[in-house]
């Protein structure tokens, strides 16, 4: 879902030169990886977006899941803009230090796929931010995980869960983007994710068949 939004609010030539590596570029923490990189590149980048665990964790995953699960029913408008995830993301600095690098405009992420910029808003207002990571692109969101060794298979409460509709279990296949709330022991999980099919935050239930991987930010006991 995230790859085709954001295709189609790059759709036009003079968007997709002015954003290019944007949109596709990672928004975590003072360096970005774009997609191109070259491998010693990104491992570099990795190093410096690194999670701030020098800080004292006190963040709970109860916590993440209460403020996600109070914005359940928020939607976005007829252009799949209009959410404060949107705009709290196209006015973010992180937003800004990638566009001053890459060229292009912060307003194009306020019409763009929101399931990233959900996760994201989550971990900033609770203050979990560095354990869970900020993007606008799942993909790279999920590669921050990998990258941090915070990635695997097991449905955990608050871990950020990535999708692929086809069942493709690569990273690069990853479409959408939410938090776990229970893994239900029947081959599915719930969740709540935003930018859901209905263009709204809701509760779900999810196959774990669609399951890419989880990225697990380190929550207070």
């Amino acid at each position: 879902m995230a790859k085709h939004r954001l295709a189609r609010a790059l759709k036009s030539d003079h968007l997709r030169a002015a954003l290019g590596a944007t949109i596709i570029a990672t928004a975590l923490g003072t360096a970005a990886v774009p997609a191109y990189a070259t491998p010693a590149v990104q491992d570099n980048v990795s190093k410096q977006n690194k999670p701030d665990d020098a800080n004292k964790i006190n963040v709970t995953a109860s916590q993440v899941l209460e403020l996600a699960r109070q914005q359940v029913g928020t939607s976005e408008n007829a252009r799949g803009g209009g959410t404060k995830f949107q705009q709290w993301y196209a006015r973010s600095p992180r937003a800004m230090e990638t566009v001053r690098r890459d060229g292009g405009d912060p307003t194009a992420y306020l019409n763009a796929a929101w399931c990233a910029m959900f996760v994201s808003w989550v971990g900033e207002q609770t203050g979990a931010r560095p354990q869970v990571g900020w993007d606008a692109y799942t993909v790279t969101h999920a590669r921050w995980f990998k990258n941090n060794n915070r990635w695997g298979t097991v449905a955990k409460p608050g871990a950020v869960v990535f999708f692929s509709w086809n069942g493709g279990k690569s990273i690069d296949s990853i479409q959408h983007v939410g938090f776990v709330v229970k893994d239900n022991r029947n081959g599915t999980i719930s969740t709540i994710e935003g930018n859901t099919g209905n263009g709204k935050v809701e509760e779900r239930v999810r196959p774990k068949s669609q399951v890419v991987g989880y990225g697990y930010p380190r929550y207070a006991a």
